[in-house]
């Protein structure tokens, strides 16, 4: 006989976010609008969802006394030419 794999009685694990998961979305959003990763007719939708999890994140961490959350991207250097400056 076959042996028959009951799921239902399997653990899942459940998926939880952190602020600092959620502060790191916030951080990738601007990574990718300073890079032109969004056209124009979607930058109201990004724009509206950025500022919800930044209200969000300010809600959700009042009192909260820490430093800079663990897993933050570090901010990247503008990837436009530098200025050359005529003498």
């Amino acid at each position: 006989m076959a042996e028959e794999v009951n799921t239902e009685n399997a653990e899942t694990e459940q998926v939880q976010l952190s602020l600092q998961d959620i502060s790191t979305m916030v951080q990738i959003i601007d990574i990718c609008s300073k890079r032109g990763g969004f056209e124009g007719p979607e930058l109201e939708a990004v724009g509206g969802l950025r500022n919800r999890v930044v209200t969000f994140l300010e809600q959700a961490s009042k009192g909260q006394e820490e430093g800079a959350p663990e897993g933050t991207i570090p901010e990247v250097a503008s990837e436009e030419p530098a200025e050359e400056s005529v003498s």
